[in-house]
């Protein structure tokens, strides 16, 4: 059981950052979490600025429309 604090809003519920790590690394001995998401993708110059392509699969997944803020 992890300790967190939950969303009043949303009940969204966020562990604290030491329970999570205790949890990722008991995990990780176990065989069970795998490795992170490993993405490579080219950058393109369009003007003056940088571009980089998010793959379809990708876009649908995490359900992006194309107007907002990613990080």
């Amino acid at each position: 059981m992890e300790k967190g604090e939950r969303c009043d809003y949303c009940s969204e519920e966020f562990p604290y950052e030491g329970e999570a790590q205790a949890t990722i690394e008991a995990a990780r001995r176990l065989g069970v979490w795998p490795e992170p998401l490993k993405l490579y993708r080219k950058l393109i110059r369009s003007g003056r600025g940088v571009v980089l392509h998010i793959p379809t699969d990708l876009e649908r997944q995490m359900k992006l429309k194309g107007d907002e803020e990613v990080s």
